[in-house]
């Protein structure tokens, strides 16, 4: 198994047309955490049908291709594959419900070297039936040790660097023990999120909680702290992936005010263990 670069940079994909509902949108922020305080009435717009809004992070799920580079056509060990980075970028606040289509599509690889790592970068945007774009996403995929196939070998990306001073606010939202299992209800049915045997193989105690999950968990943090629970101040987010969350897990989001947007960072507090960093977020 190989990577090859031409082949995989022009891998072809199948567009997909999710309709999703209302239901689908509570179940979503509940799986990220919404809702853990019955009296916040704010955020009870999220996880309650009247009036009901979409947490801006739920783009990350529409129309989703699923984990595409387990595909024997990748040439990818979809084994030694992580989650290095994500980017939504808001272009209108997402409907509560409706009918949306993507599709998806590889925009570089880029090849550290001969058993070094490869970043795989790849985007979608969703568009409504009409064609109307709703948001674009942007994924960094690192599959370790399959460089050195002459692939591009430009530098990734720069991080958003945090700055180093004290953070300027911070918000600390709660995981349920049982988070993992009602995030997969999303579409990422991914075993090692629900199976403890498939968790330990994987070398973890007990499931992990998915990485988009605790990706919508600080955009809660962001949603609720820097816009007051309005979606029409969240345009867009990115992060980058530095540990696992175990379900039951407290996470602490510290947010540091910048010229234009804010920076972020994610630490379960249990643990003091970074999960989240180098993040950025254009809201308020």
């Amino acid at each position: 198994m190989a990577i090859v670069y031409d082949e995989l940079k022009n891998r072809k994909f199948e567009e997909i047309v999710h309709t999703y509902t209302e239901r689908d949108t509570m179940l979503y922020a509940l799986g990220a955490g919404v809702g853990y305080d019955p009296m916040d009435e704010k955020a009870l717009n999220y996880v309650y049908e009247e009036n009901l809004s979409a947490l801006p992070t739920m783009a990350t799920v529409l129309a989703y291709p699923g984990f595409w580079l387990k595909e024997p056509d990748t040439g990818v060990d979809w084994t030694k594959v992580l989650h290095a980075d994500q980017e939504i970028i808001l272009h209108k606040p997402l409907p509560p419900s409706g009918t949306v289509k993507a599709t998806t599509k590889v925009d570089e690889i880029i090849d550290k070297g001969e058993g070094k790592g490869v970043f795989i970068y790849s985007s979608r945007t969703v568009s409504t039936e009409d064609g109307e774009p709703l948001c674009t996403l942007i994924q960094n995929t690192m599959a370790r040790g399959q460089g050195g196939f002459g692939g591009c070998t430009d530098r990734p990306p720069a991080s958003q660097t945090i700055p180093e001073t004290a953070p300027d606010s911070g918000c600390e939202l709660p995981t349920l023990p049982q988070a993992a299992l009602i995030y997969r209800l999303s579409g990422d049915y991914n075993p090692l999120h629900a199976d403890p045997a498939v968790a330990k193989q994987g070398g973890f105690e007990r499931p992990i909680l998915h990485g988009l999950c605790t990706f919508g968990v600080a955009g809660h943090a962001l949603l609720k702290t820097c816009c007051d629970y309005d979606v029409k101040l969240f345009r867009s987010m990115k992060a980058r992936f530095s540990a696992p969350v175990y379900p039951g897990e407290t996470i602490r989001t510290d947010i540091w005010k910048l010229d234009t947007g804010v920076a972020f960072r994610c630490t379960v507090v249990e643990r003091d263990l970074v999960v989240i960093d180098n993040g950025f977020a254009d809201v308020g």
